[in-house]
């Protein structure tokens, strides 16, 4: 009996081409792999960033709010704060004083009035007003020093210094302000003269013991020649 001729490589032994193309696609497998595992891990440092801004813009977001809200507070709180004196109801020869704000209580005033007019301060407690009996007298012996007409040709000024002690929300504060008194005079000399108060206007704010100066250069610019 004849022998079959054997296969190079012996019997059952694998084809090198097919070992060949086996380790190709098993490195070509492994190299997806690879990139599949590099793409994943890109895009996990890219979910990290992502969520890392995230966190970055609403913390910001929550801090820009926080300050709007501060900042509100602040001026809402400064404005309350803020004290301008307006003249309400009154009578020829007083005037009823009251907070431009309705969230203020005024708990007492003094009132100053310049030098040259050798009044003394007038107080107030729990009504804020001012009458002309504090300071008429007074206003009309300077009128007339000045030779100033017996008769108003309009609305005349006195300067006053207010300092207003008054609660915002149960919070004492202070104010002190310079205040011109509108007024008119009628009258003559011998039968007498009128002083009718008319209302009440802001001149500025000021430092507390800055006030009398103030108010001392500012008549002498209404009535410098009533001074001494």
């Amino acid at each position: 009996m004849s022998t079959p001729p054997s296969t190079p490589g012996g019997a059952g032994s694998p084809d090198p081409d097919d070992q060949a193309q086996a380790q190709a696609e098993a490195a070509e497998s492994a190299a997806i792999r690879r990139r599949w595992i590099t793409l994943g891990e890109i895009l996990a440092v890219v979910a990290v960033i992502i969520s890392g801004l995230t966190l970055y813009n609403n913390w910001a977001e929550r801090g820009e709010s926080k300050a709007v809200k501060e900042a509100d507070a602040k001026q809402a709180s400064a404005k309350a704060a803020t004290l301008v004196l307006m003249a309400g109801e009154s009578g020829k020869r007083s005037l009823e004083l009251k907070p431009a704000s309705d969230d203020q209580s005024v708990q007492s005033q003094k009132v100053l009035f310049p030098s040259a007019l050798e009044v003394p301060p007038a107080e107030t407690t729990g009504e804020p007003r001012i009458e002309a009996s504090w300071f008429d007298g007074a206003l009309q012996k300077a009128r007339n020093a000045a030779k100033l007409p017996d008769d108003s040709r309009g609305d005349e000024r006195l300067p006053v210094v207010i300092t207003t002690r008054f609660l915002v929300n149960g919070e004492p504060h202070e104010d002190v302000a310079l205040y011109d008194i509108g007024y008119t005079i009628s009258g003559k000399f011998l039968s007498g003269h009128t002083v009718t108060l008319r209302g009440l206007s802001m001149v500025s704010r000021i430092r507390s013991g800055s006030g009398q100066a103030q108010l001392d250069a500012r008549w002498k610019r209404i009535l410098p020649a009533a001074q001494p």
